[in-house]
């Protein structure tokens, strides 16, 4: 087991300290506050006896390096206020100088466990994010790892939100193409008189705006993988296209006349019904068999619900330095909430209600009502009434804004087109921050 230990401090009143960790077995890294930020260590100590001014850098590093930390602070030194936060936010324990050696080694010997219990799981390369421990899950990652070494089209289907994407990575990260490119497009995000140009490029002077040669997705993921997300959403005179390169092996960007050899492998994504959208007429039956040749389905999450809890918990690791707070636990209401509801977004909504709580969380754990499930319960009770209602709304405007400007607050009153003061007045009406 690693024992490394970060000291950030270079005084004389650490050199005790360190000289008794190295005896008993930690590899002891002394630095300068600068040079913290690129150490890696599984605990970390900090003199915290800087100015206020300080601690927004203070707070930078311990976010950024994730060692368990253990503040120790100059006599006399407050504790409320902003350094007080600080500390209860990031950090495990704090001690005053003069430190007592026995003591303070045994809390870096408790912190070294907890660091070693909140180390993230290191994932199976041909994992991805793809998690889950359910008979289906370990079914879809079974499948991948047959279907990853072909050069076969790949037609993926499921809801939207079941990581489709992910499964086209995961292929593409298994099969013989792996350092060549990965290119992905949306084929329903595209304006449709654009997306010619996008798959297949254009010459300079082709249309008006052509200043110059385009490189398009197909000739740019030679070599490597191509992914048509929302495959269904394609135009039927692109789909005409589309096959004819998927026939030919070749293209010809917009505006020229030379054929142009590419290799690609092609993986295409939809929650539609295609085989419905070939009968409406509406999707190419030729294109549509080209396409299906091997074919992967993704779950919805409401049927594999146990594996909630541990998604939660992996986007709540992978979320907290995005909105600048340490990873929470949650708690069994909030896990219960999870558990119970039948997430028509997917994963994808469940990582957005995760990113949301962790913003929101006031405590150590992040509760149901963090994750935006008190107004689904509210809507249950026959009497609530249209203040509450209005209350309700409220919270809720807060808290979205929050989500999107959690480091402006400024600019999350802008948003609401209120004044700072007010949207302060706002916050601690509906008890958030």
């Amino acid at each position: 087991m690693l024992r490394r230990l970060l000291v950030v401090d270079t005084s004389n009143e650490f050199k005790p300290l360190v000289s008794k960790l190295q005896h008993a077995g930690w590899e002891v890294t002394a630095c300068s506050f600068d040079e913290a930020f690129e150490q890696r260590a599984e605990v970390g100590i900090i003199r915290l006896d800087l100015a206020l001014d300080d601690l927004e850098e203070v707070r930078d590093l311990v976010s950024h390096n994730p060692a368990l930390w253990v503040a120790v602070l100059a006599p006399g030194v407050p504790l409320d206020g902003s350094l007080g936060s600080l500390i209860g936010e990031w950090f495990f324990d704090y001690y005053t100088l003069p430190l007592d050696l026995d003591l303070f080694q045994a809390t870096l010997g408790h912190a070294l466990g907890m660091a070693m219990l909140r180390r993230p799981e290191k994932l199976r390369a041909d994992d991805d994010r793809l998690l889950g421990n359910t008979a289906t899950m370990r079914e879809l990652r079974t499948l991948l790892t047959k279907l990853g070494p072909t050069d076969s089209p790949v037609l993926i289907r499921g809801e939207s939100g079941t990581g489709k994407e992910l499964v086209a990575h995961a292929l593409h990260r298994l099969s013989r193409r792996a350092r060549e490119p990965f290119v992905a497009i949306n084929c329903g995000a595209i304006p449709e008189q654009l997306i010619q140009s996008e798959l297949f490029g254009h010459e300079k002077g082709a249309f008006t705006g052509a200043h110059q040669r385009k490189i398009g997705r197909i000739e740019s993921a030679d070599g490597g993988t191509l992914f048509l997300d929302e495959i269904g959403d394609l135009p039927m005179d692109l789909q005409a296209n589309l096959l004819r390169f998927l026939q030919e092996g070749q293209i010809e960007r917009v505006g020229g006349s030379q054929p142009i050899k590419v290799n690609v492998r092609v993986l295409a994504a939809t929650h539609v019904d295609l085989e419905q959208a070939v009968e409406r007429g509406r999707f190419r039956e030729d294109l549509y068999y080209r396409l299906n040749v091997l074919q992967v389905r993704t779950s919805p999450l409401r049927e594999r619900l146990e594996d909630v809890p541990a998604l939660a918990r992996h986007f709540a690791r992978l979320y907290a330095e995005e909105v600048g707070r340490r990873p929470r636990p949650f708690s069994d209401a909030a896990l219960k909430a999870l558990c119970d509801y039948d997430w028509p977004g997917n994963v994808r909504e469940l990582a957005n209600r995760v990113r949301r709580g962790l913003v929101l969380a006031e405590g150590n754990l992040i509760e149901a009502e963090d994750l935006g499930f008190q107004r689904a319960v509210a809507a249950h009770k026959a009497d609530i009434s249209l203040e509450d209602y209005k209350l309700q709304a409220e919270k809720q405007a807060l808290s979205d804004v929050l989500l999107q400007y959690s480091q402006n607050l400024s600019r999350a009153a802008k948003a609401l087109g209120v004044s700072r003061p007010t949207f302060y007045r706002l916050l601690s009406k509906h008890g958030i921050r």
